[in-house]
């Protein structure tokens, strides 16, 4: 069924070509073969109707491309009308002498009706009409043709230019490419037709010209030597058929003059051309009060007809009010439609609200009352330095944190701020909207009114003063700080204490995923066969939750690639991973080149490794320690790491290799940043400032 369908379109198609050749023919045959009146009848009939058909597909096309057979259908046209007029001569020389039917009833009926039976007025009208055809309408339309055609060539390389940046950026794809360019070749090469083709309109003028002298010359000549007529007589019939040739010509010839105007001077206007004029003309409201008011001011000037200029002004008068509210009509039909599609979404979220109630942020922020308004007042800013502290973590530890979920609550104090990680309160503080904070420490406190707090970063004492003594602070020495550094301050360590947490599968994925090829074949080596990618997830988070980057996986990789094939638990692995990045590691914790250092004591290290228990292997596999000795380091440590944060900014404690991870593990209790090294992990070439002994 198909196949026959598709057999009969093809048959059509073929007949349509067909025909479509015949009718050239025909057309070439008219100038040369005498054809009978009734059929110069049918051809004017139809040369007229061609030309209406034009006229109006040039009023209701969208844009110019839409009609980009025109030059081809005015070529047509054109030939058509020369081909009438030459066989419309033959009959009124050869028959002229009959009467003014001799060319049949459409010549005869313009010769009537258009000229009113005098031929004087027939004349002007006719050449009123090549003029205005030939000096108005198709010289502007060949002026706009020819200068749109020259703006259109000088504009393609920018346009082809254009279409491919599209292109390169993706905001493109190949076939949209490829149909942008397709319709730029054929802009291109419509506006060059159009600048050639509107010269076949002049020049069917100035023939028209021709054809009517020689039809009044010559008709004149022969009705008075070939068939005796008296010369008066002989003008009268021959001058009217020859004026109403000219006239039935020159009709249809200013229809598509008119619509190749209308084709031309669109540009780049979209739209039918009634909707591009009324629409342009009847925006402005005002400028139809101003015309209408001025329309009835010409009705009531003595001499000037009434009822014309009152009618008017009535007219543009109730158009001018009738426009608003059509616009005011149309606005409220869109904006109920728009609120519909709003409803229609709202109704789909909450369909979804289920599954998305299930979604918790990664890192979220709750403001309360007061917090939020003074965090709203500076969004612009707060937004900006939360953006430039994610790059700052990202060059830090090699990985993106998730983005920071903004929230207010009228549940929490008004003052209060609150930080969940994975939708658990870690952090809950006092943010005093009004007032800065001033670090004092252990040292003295400036002498101005303030509320004593700690710290919520660091734990350090602190004050709360009044933005109107933040001179007077700075005068004593210290620097006060705002509430939003200090919430962000906050915020970022507590980021950095739970960086592991951040890492998920999909990160560390997307890690490996950038990495060389070179690397990428060693991780194939690796994974999953000595190590999953799982196992590879719990080595990178043991080294985030000690603050040791990741920005340099390749050397990761190669470190797990050497400790792999001997030992599979994470913390071994990650151990040895320690030692082979220890460059990295004591880079990022010494200060000008200086990496201060507390040892821990021989006694302490004798005490810690003889708490291991070991395998016939070597391998450590129990840490067994009398819990008072662990109460004993912690107060020993404690004392001496305290003594020495007042003298240093910033060291490390140092202790044998095989007792680091559970050295830090009681540490980090009491001193959650600070870091615990083994010797092995003391890089070559670091200069070193040993602060003491945990003894």
């Amino acid at each position: 069924m198909a196949a026959g369908a598709a057999l009969g379109l093809e048959q059509r198609k073929s007949r349509r070509d067909f025909g479509f050749a015949a009718g050239i023919v025909a057309i070439l045959a008219v100038l040369f073969l005498p054809v009978p009146a009734l059929l110069i009848d049918v051809g004017l009939a139809f040369s007229i109707a061609l030309s209406v058909l034009i006229l109006m597909v040039a009023l209701w096309i969208q844009k110019p491309l839409e009609f980009s057979a025109f030059p081809t259908v005015l070529l047509i046209a054109t030939l058509l009308r020369l081909a009438l007029g030459i066989a419309t001569t033959r009959l009124i020389l050869a028959n002229g002498q009959k009467g003014v039917d001799a060319a049949g009833h459409v010549i005869q009926g313009f010769s009537q009706f258009v000229m009113s039976g005098d031929f004087v007025i027939g004349i002007v009208v006719f050449v009123i009409l090549i003029t205005v055809n030939f000096l108005v309408i198709t010289k502007g339309a060949t002026r706009i043709a020819e200068v749109g055609a020259r703006f259109t060539l000088d504009a393609i390389p920018g346009k082809q230019m254009a279409i491919d940046a599209d292109l390169n950026a993706g905001l493109i794809d190949d076939k949209e490419a490829q149909r942008r360019r397709r319709e730029l070749e054929e802009e291109s090469a419509f506006f060059g037709s159009m600048d050639g083709a509107s010269k076949f309109v002049r020049g069917e003028a100035v023939a028209s010209l021709i054809v009517i002298a020689v039809n009044v010359f010559g008709g004149i000549i022969i009705g008075t030597t070939r068939h005796g007529m008296p010369l008066g007589q002989a003008a009268d019939v021959f001058v009217k058929l020859s004026v109403g040739d000219g006239l039935v010509s020159q009709i249809p010839a200013l229809i598509v003059s008119l619509a190749a105007g209308l084709l031309v001077s669109k540009g780049g206007t979209r739209g039918a051309t009634e909707q591009a004029v009324l629409n342009q003309l009847g925006a402005y409201p005002r400028a139809l009060t101003v015309a209408s008011a001025l329309m009835f001011v010409f009705a009531l000037v003595p001499g000037l007809p009434f009822l014309p200029f009152v009618v008017l002004a009535g007219l543009m008068g109730f158009i001018a009010y009738a426009i608003p509210q059509r616009a005011a009509a149309r606005k409220a039909l869109e904006e109920a439609k728009v609120a519909e599609e709003t409803a229609t979404k709202a109704q789909a979220a909450a369909a979804e609200s289920v599954k998305e109630s299930l979604k918790t942020p990664e890192i979220e922020l709750i403001l309360g009352r007061q917090v939020a308004a003074q965090i709203q007042a500076s969004h612009a800013e707060l937004s900006h330095r939360v953006a430039k502290m994610r790059k700052k973590f990202a060059r830090q530890y090699g990985f993106v944190v998730p983005d920071i979920k903004l929230t207010d609550s009228v549940a929490l104090p008004p003052k209060s701020y609150q930080i969940l990680i994975h939708g658990t309160v870690v952090a809950t503080q006092e943010m005093r909207p009004g007032e800065m904070l001033v670090v004092v420490g252990d040292g003295p406190k400036p002498d101005v009114p303030a509320e004593e707090v700690r710290e919520p970063a660091f734990g350090m004492r602190a004050l709360w003063v009044m933005d109107s003594y933040a001179a007077e602070v700075r005068r004593t020495g210290f620097e006060p700080i705002d509430g939003a550094s200090v919430l962000l301050t906050h915020l970022s360590e507590v980021i950095r204490n739970n960086l592991p947490q951040f890492l998920s599968y999909k990160d560390m994925r997307g890690l490996l995923d950038r990495l060389e090829p070179e690397y990428k074949r060693l991780l194939d080596e690796i994974a999953p066969a000595q190590i999953s990618y799982s196992g590879l997830q719990a080595v990178l988070k043991l080294l985030l939750s000690e603050r040791v980057s990741i920005r340099n996986l390749h050397l990761i990789l190669e470190a797990v690639a050497e400790i792999t094939p001997h030992a599979r638990r994470a913390e071994q692995i990650a151990e040895h991973v320690r030692m082979r990045i220890a460059q990295q590691i004591c880079g990022d914790l010494a200060e000008n080149g200086v990496l201060n250092v507390l040892r821990l004591g021989a006694n302490w290290d004798l005490s810690f490794h003889q708490s291991l228990k070991r395998d016939a292997k070597g391998e450590v596999v129990e840490f067994d320690i009398d819990p008072r000795l662990v109460e004993q380091f912690g107060s020993e440590a404690a004392a001496a790491i305290r003594e020495r944060q007042k003298q240093v900014h910033g060291f490390a404690l140092v202790t044998a290799p095989d007792a680091r991870p559970y050295v830090r593990m009681i540490i980090e209790r009491i001193f959650p940043t600070l870091p615990v090294l083994s010797h092995l992990e003391i890089a070559r070439g670091v200069e070193i400032k040993a602060l003491g002994t945990v003894s």
